[in-house]
């Protein structure tokens, strides 16, 4: 028996990246475990991806081609070849592309594949060349970093490694146990050199739970509460007034705005008590270093924008910048922008006139707009699961139930938005193909090798796109790069955070850490990547969310499934045992509603109603319901708005309000659904409004 361990990483939408080592016998992966050597990884795995190799193996996985024999939606489909499928998806979109024109194709992908290459590669560089409409990838992470860039010039502060540092660590908006484990060891070793860990959100999460105070904001009112911390900050001369004037523009515009949200008003608009905040205020003004960590929870309301300026704005506020440990932990995605070549990879220079975007968190709309010209009329999706993942899910399936639609989806499982192609196309997964990590919550490069070759007919995203452009006639020299190419090219950086880091390198030693100064204090002495050179504080009105008519409850839709990722994995029976699709809600709540725990209910929005269970727990406050995220079939986003927010093109879809009742509607728009494979029997769906 031969065996080899093979070095790649997660390429997840998660902020932790890892590298792994892939254990191999006879062709076929046995073990799969984190890198103990890698700093961050640290050998250890979160709970998905422990069990990775039950979804690289797992029966229900596409191994060829299939093409739809019933109605979209019922999920009946025959083997072809990938010869006929290819061919005919090539005459097909040539015929849409002739008839409506190119624009009339919609490209339709994110975050299910994270790595450089199979995020953004060879789709990008043929969408392009065919004309296809563009697609604004917003839903997650754009609204937030538009609002930190708007402050500082970019969305990269701290380095993660630094929290250790940090003697006052606010984890605002962010579950770090569940969904940013590997950060979660560095604030424990701050905590045991003596830092005081604060949580702010709404919900009781796990990372609550371990916090040495959980403070409980209402959704969508982070910037409310950030203003107030100015306020009192303000008010108590707390203020580093020497950063300010060296290194700030706006402090006495932002100084007055927070006037108007002394800590009785906050407390009205947060529901956290007026002295909470004046405590809260004094303990970040006064503990050094101080280090707020968000991510994208607060991000997803019509104001996130705004809110993730304020919180921008408060290191600033207080100088504390100046300390190693000190100011504010988000993304580091610009480190690897930066540093890696990514332009050689979806060669922006080839592109032609610039066709239209559609946003995609509006793909319900978009599909169902009888005024949008040219109407969308094929659309390939790949790495993502629109028919689960959207908000406005109704419109949503909708809009896939057209008749006149031609949807191809690339994937390795029979997902929700499976069920409405017309064609469904096997794709690798990540140990079946090559790739590069470019993280967006750490600062190692990873270079992931295919360890074994592709189970049944799969191929990468990377090969489907090469196929394609052969098809249609695109004889172009870059749409021939082998996914190998694109690793390389990527890898061919002049900028000083890549010196020393080449494919040979990686090839060898598996990862490597950017090459960035140290200590790491960006913004110490200033020298803000703005037009100014200063950091532009938050001057502009705050703007309090306005509540649905008549709907008293806001609902949160939150990654809080240990063992799901956005709806990877929950039909894969490890992963969804214990897991339950329900509605928890606050004993206050429910006793006004003449609920009783384990009720059936109905939760109904201005889109949409489901039929759940009811759970009584103390983990959400008054006033909020929560519905746990990623479970296929009907569920939260049934419910979800698909506004926009107010920077970055991102959802509003935090800030839906909803109503329960106890009484059973005379049929149920959504159930809980643990597994989905095969035939469409375990899908409960709903068109009706």
């Amino acid at each position: 028996m031969s065996s080899t361990v093979v070095r790649g990483g997660c390429s997840h939408d998660c902020p932790d990246s890892c590298a792994w080592e892939v254990t191999v016998e006879d062709g076929r992966a046995v073990k799969l475990a984190g890198d103990p050597n890698h700093p961050y990884t640290r050998g250890t795995l979160c709970a998905k991806v422990n069990r990775y190799l039950d979804r690289v193996y797992s029966p229900d996985r596409v191994l060829h081609p299939l093409r739809r024999t019933g109605a979209k939606g019922e999920g009946r489909f025959e083997r072809v070849s990938w010869e006929e499928a290819v061919a005919d998806i090539a005459a097909r979109l040539q015929t849409v592309a002739a008839e409506f024109g190119a624009e009339a194709i919609l490209p339709f992908s994110f975050a299910g594949n994270m790595g450089l290459v199979q995020y953004a590669g060879m789709d990008r560089r043929f969408f392009a060349r065919l004309g296809a409409s563009r697609l604004e990838r917003t839903i997650c992470g754009n609204t937030a970093n538009a609002g930190v860039a708007a402050v500082l010039g970019t969305s990269t502060g701290m380095l993660p490694e630094d929290i250790v540092h940090s003697r006052l660590i606010l984890l605002w908006g962010t579950n770090t146990v569940v969904t940013n484990v590997h950060l979660w060891p560095f604030v424990r070793q701050a905590r045991e050199a003596g830092a005081r860990v604060v949580v702010i959100d709404p919900v009781r999460t796990r990372t609550a739970e371990e916090a040495d105070w959980h403070v409980q904001p209402l959704p969508g009112s982070d910037g409310a509460l950030a203003l107030g911390m100015i306020n009192v900050i303000a008010a108590e001369g707390l203020e580093d007034r020497d950063y300010l004037e060296r290194y700030c523009s706006g402090w006495e515009a932002l100084r007055e705005r927070a006037g108007a949200f002394p800590p009785e008003r906050v407390e009205r608009l947060t529901g956290v008590p007026g002295e909470q905040v004046v405590e809260l205020a004094r303990a970040y003004a006064t503990t050094r270093p101080a280090c707020i960590r968000t991510l994208v929870g607060p991000e997803k309301h019509a104001h996130g924008g705004q809110t993730f300026r304020a919180l921008a704005s408060l290191p600033c506020v207080t100088g504390a910048w100046r300390e190693v440990g000190g100011g504010l932990l988000h993304w580091t995605r610009s480190l690897f922008s930066d540093g890696l070549n990514t332009r050689a990879v979806a060669r922006t220079d080839i592109r032609g006139p610039r066709a239209r975007s559609l946003n995609m968190v509006q793909l319900g709309r978009v599909l169902n707009d009888p005024d949008l010209e040219p109407p969308v009329k094929a659309l390939v999706v790949f790495d993502c699961n629109p028919a689960s993942v959207l908000p406005n899910q109704n419109l949503v399936r909708a809009g896939l139930a057209r008749d006149d639609l031609f949807t191809v989806v690339s994937d390795l499982f029979r997902t929700d938005t499976a069920l409405y192609a017309d064609y469904l196309l096997p794709a690798t997964s990540f140990i079946e193909h090559w790739d590069v990590l470019f993280p967006w919550s750490q600062t190692y490069v990873v270079l992931n090798r295919p360890a074994v070759e592709p189970v049944g007919e799969a191929i990468s995203n990377g090969e489907l796109f090469r196929r394609l452009a052969a098809a249609m006639g695109f004889d172009d020299p870059h749409l021939q790069d082998s996914d190998e190419d694109m690793v390389r090219a990527a890898l061919d950086s002049e900028h000083p955070h890549m010196h020393g880091i080449d494919a040979e390198r990686l090839l060898r030693e598996g990862w490597a850490p950017l090459n960035l100064p140290r200590p790491w204090l960006p913004f110490a002495e200033g020298n803000f990547p703005t037009a100014s050179g200063r950091a532009e504080l938050w001057t502009e009105d705050y703007l309090e969310p306005e509540a649905e008519a008549g709907l008293p409850l806001v609902l949160v839709s939150a990654k809080t499934p240990l063992h799901f990722l956005n709806s990877s994995y929950s039909h894969l029976p490890r992963h969804a045992r214990g897991e339950e699709l329900c509605v928890e809600l606050s004993a206050v709540d429910a006793a006004a509603r003449g609920v009783a725990d384990g009720d059936r209910v109905r939760v109904h929005s201005a889109r949409g109603e489901l039929t759940l269970v009811a759970r009584l727990r103390d983990r959400v406050r008054p006033g909020v319901v929560a519905i746990p995220h990623g479970f296929w079939g009907a569920g939260a986003n049934v419910l979800t708005s698909d506004g926009l927010a107010d920077l970055g093109g991102g959802g509003d879809f935090y800030g839906t309000r909803v109503e329960v009742s106890k009484e059973t509607p005379p049929h149920a728009v959504g159930r809980s659904v643990a597994a989905l494979s095969g035939e469409a029997e375990g899908v409960a769906v709903s068109l009706e409004p």
